[in-house]
């Protein structure tokens, strides 16, 4: 997942963005309500995770802001990102304030980094129709594992073999551009080219012959993973 941590603690936030980034989601963070605001509108994300009080900005005087101000911003402009807010404001009228102005979820701190994997988790199934165990011809993606195998074999994958083919499992079927594919598996620094792309998935179709399952290319629309008959490759689409 393309995760945005949005924290003005520095410790929490580095805590977060390493244990996220070595579970193999690729991770934004932000520290103020300007920072969120300008990453936010620029990246899409799959998910964010969303502090309430926050600075305005980085001066170390910066008046303190309120996530709310960032999330309502998103949501008024038709952002349907998944939002857990994540604060030590857990009082229920401040819930019902955050799930009110467009949160999906909301959890109190101190928290347990695995509760926060397993909220996004249950996030991701409520919205995307995409369960812990997904599966397609011979290949099965265990989300909750971070695996993939294939023909009940473990099919280890360089990492963005791995996580192109993770976006198009979540949930297969579903047709997924090729800048949706780009915006999320690129670094604001590191932009994934349509030529770099195209190399991923055509990788990915060699592994996947005999498989059961393959890569579609829907010309003008992008990429959709089926599964089909053992042996097939799905043809591209005119």
């Amino acid at each position: 997942m393309r995760i945005l941590v949005v924290e003005d603690d520095a410790v929490l936030r580095g805590v977060m963005l390493r244990s996220l980034t070595d579970a193999g989601h690729r991770v934004d963070a932000a520290a103020t309500v300007a920072e969120a605001g300008h990453f936010w509108s620029i990246q899409p994300f799959d998910a964010v995770l969303l502090d309430l009080n926050l600075p305005q900005d980085a001066a170390p005087a910066s008046p303190m802001g309120s996530g709310f101000a960032v999330l309502r911003a998103a949501r008024a402009r038709g952002d349907r990102t998944l939002v857990l807010v994540l604060t030590a404001r857990d009082r229920t009228e401040e819930r019902i304030a955050g799930l009110d102005a467009g949160a999906d979820d909301y959890l109190g701190k101190p928290f347990d980094l695995a509760e926060v994997e397993a909220r996004l988790r249950a996030l991701v199934r409520r919205t995307q129709g995409a369960d812990d165990r997904t599966r397609a011809g011979g290949l099965v993606l265990d989300r909750r594992a971070r695996r993939f195998t294939l023909q009940d074999a473990p099919f280890e994958l360089p990492a963005r073999e791995f996580e192109v083919l993770w976006e198009l499992m979540t949930p297969p079927g579903r047709v997924v551009s090729k800048r949706t594919l780009s915006d999320k598996l690129s670094g604001f620094d590191d932009l994934l080219g349509d030529n770099a792309l195209e190399a991923f998935i055509s990788r990915l179709r060699k592994k996947l012959q005999g498989s059961g399952a393959g890569i579609r290319t829907l010309r003008g629309l992008g990429y959709m993973l089926e599964a089909g008959a053992p042996g097939d490759a799905p043809p591209e689409a005119a």
